[in-house]
């Protein structure tokens, strides 16, 4: 257990990484931020034990006099604004007190058991733009199919993880629909492996990962879940995030000046990716842990869907529709 002077108690921190949040364990999180409530209002803090886990409950006796000496000092809280979710096992609950605003932030484990707390100060949101005011391009050169796309979970199963509401899975099929030749067991095999990941538009790379080993394809890694990746800022508020690069083939470096159309490296099937395609979301800052996804319009493509084509001026695509930069 850390105590710092900034009235922060960490214990036992366990982050775990799941993308989607339940309805159950949102409301696991409001029982138990009131019951805290109750507990710091009334100064009766034995109540809270039922919520600890095995670890926690080790704890308890500096636990309960770190509320007496630094939270209750604090005075009685008098508002807790709606929770912000983080993964499947984390909540940030902006928390008034007679004297004080604190993020109070809530780690479950697996069992819906508190193993994290903190009691941090307040900062505030970071502005999550409606869409983007940045000119984006497509991040590849000839025509791609839309894997996974759209604001809603039957087109784009990144749809409920706060950063890649509105991500884009890009694949290339050929005229029978097929991802691969031969039978896809190697990387080579698929059509997209190897192809040049670009820039979408100009701007400062803020991250690169570039050492991840690619997947045999079927197997995924999410251990490493963005694989190789490239994120760069075009903008206070307007992130790129391109991820599964093939091992060892991005071209740019941390703080790099890029180009729209530049090429960031090749794509790959590193990560959390079943086989070789290229990843693509906009958000709200570089901090993946703290970031909110931004819907995002394509600038002069071509789409095709359902057998006609047309040239869109400003387009966000949706699962199923056959892009490409217009030429």
């Amino acid at each position: 257990m850390r105590l710092h002077r900034l009235k922060i108690v960490s214990i036992f921190l366990l982050l775990l990484s799941v993308p989607a949040f339940s309805e159950g364990r949102a409301h696991r999180f409001t029982v138990l931020m009131n019951r805290m409530v109750t507990a710091i209002n009334s100064q009766d803090f034995p109540p809270l034990r039922q919520d600890y886990s095995a670890d926690m409950l080790r704890e308890t006796e500096k636990l309960e006099a770190f509320f007496r000496k630094q939270v209750v000092p604090c005075g009685k809280i008098v508002r807790v604004e709606s929770p912000r979710l983080v993964g499947d096992n984390m909540a940030v609950f902006p928390t008034h007190f007679e004297t004080a605003f604190f993020d109070v932030k809530i780690a479950l484990n697996d069992n819906g058991k508190i193993a994290g707390l903190w009691f941090l100060p307040h900062t505030a949101d970071i502005p999550v733009p409606k869409e983007n005011f940045t000119v984006l391009h497509l991040p590849f050169q000839g025509q791609w199919l839309v894997f996974w796309g759209g604001d809603t979970l039957a087109l784009n199963h990144h749809h409920g993880n706060p950063a890649q509401n509105f991500a884009f899975d890009f694949l290339i099929v050929d005229k029978e629909g097929h991802t691969h030749r031969n039978d896809g067991r190697k990387n080579e095999d698929y059509y997209a492996f190897g192809k040049p990941v670009l820039a979408s538009a100009n701007g400062v790379v803020t991250d690169v990962i570039r050492g991840v080993r690619d997947n045999i394809p079927g197997l995924m890694n999410p251990y490493s879940a963005l694989g190789n990746a490239v994120i760069i800022q075009h903008a206070p508020h307007e992130v790129s995030v391109l991820a599964h690069f093939k091992q060892n083939s991005i071209r740019v470096q941390v703080g790099q000046k890029v180009r729209a159309g530049q090429i960031l490296g090749l794509c790959g099937n590193s990560g959390n990716s079943s086989e070789p395609h290229i990843h693509y979301h906009l958000q709200n800052t570089p901090i993946m842990q703290d970031a909110r996804g931004i819907k995002c319009f394509f600038t002069n493509i071509v789409v095709s869907r359902n057998g006609k084509t047309q040239t869109e001026k400003r387009h966000s695509p949706v699962k199923n529709d056959f892009i490409e930069n217009k030429r």
